[in-house]
């Protein structure tokens, strides 16, 4: 069987993994290992020290032991801070390390908007302001043209993580532009396996999501296609990028 493995930092909605394995069907087996995520603060220079080398480094052996064949750093916001070029890097430098196939969340999105075809998006985002941005340029080099940005200014991923599915809704709405084609809600703390229904339901366009991204993110890089509509209209597509 087939099995993609994640780094998650921390612990707020990792959850949502066995979550979406369940929904998969048991098709794939998503292990995940924690990371030390040293301060639990979305600010930037926490977030590079999220996402060092040598922090992921940490769980590349547990992973590969638990027979992971491609690996996902699960975290947006400690990828995209880094820019376009130092997120290539941070990939390049865990897929040297793993020895296998790896990613980010960030990618993940870019991969998705492409993959779905839309060239306009909106970004609901938990985070403070500036992180908000890093996103929205991170977005903008990958070709993606941006034409919202709506940050909540939420500091900590604990907090986040206790977000249900009002708190989601509401996000999602607030973040919502009318030509935005797809609405991204860029936060791996943020419990959304359980929602993507109702968010494309309530904003009557496809929605992606962090944690729902990062498993398809770790799928493409098996070249494996799995369809399950429950995981949004990106899980209801067929081509990969």
């Amino acid at each position: 069987m087939a099995s993609v493995g994640f780094l998650y930092p921390g612990y707020s909605a990792e959850d949502d993994y066995p979550r979406i394995e369940t929904l998969l069907g048991g098709t794939v087996r998503l292990p995940l290992v924690h990371t030390d995520i040293g301060e639990d603060a979305h600010r930037v220079d926490a977030l590079l020290e999220m996402g060092s080398a040598a922090r992921l480094a940490a769980g590349v052996d547990e992973l590969k032991e638990r027979g992971a064949e491609a690996v996902v750093w699960s975290c947006t916001s400690a990828s995209f801070v880094f820019g376009w070029e130092g997120a290539h890097e941070q990939v390049r430098e865990l897929s040297a390390t793993a020895g296998l196939p790896a990613s980010s969340t960030s990618f993940a999105f870019a991969h998705a908007v492409q993959a779905l075809g839309a060239r306009r998006v909106a970004i609901a985002a938990t985070y403070p302001d500036d992180v908000a941005e890093h996103f929205h340029a991170f977005l903008k080099s990958a070709g993606t043209e941006v034409v919202s940005t709506r940050a909540s200014g939420i500091i900590t991923a604990a907090e986040v993580g206790t977000w249900g599915r009002a708190e989601v809704l509401a996000l999602a709405r607030a973040g919502d532009h009318p030509d935005a084609e797809v609405v991204l809600l860029p936060d791996t703390a943020l419990h959304t396996a359980d929602h993507l229904p109702a968010l494309e339901a309530e904003l009557r366009k496809p929605v992606l999501t962090a944690n729902q991204v990062t498993v398809w993110e770790g799928l493409r890089l098996l070249d494996r296609t799995l369809s399950c509509p429950v995981l949004g209209t990106l899980f209801s597509r067929t081509s990969h990028v």
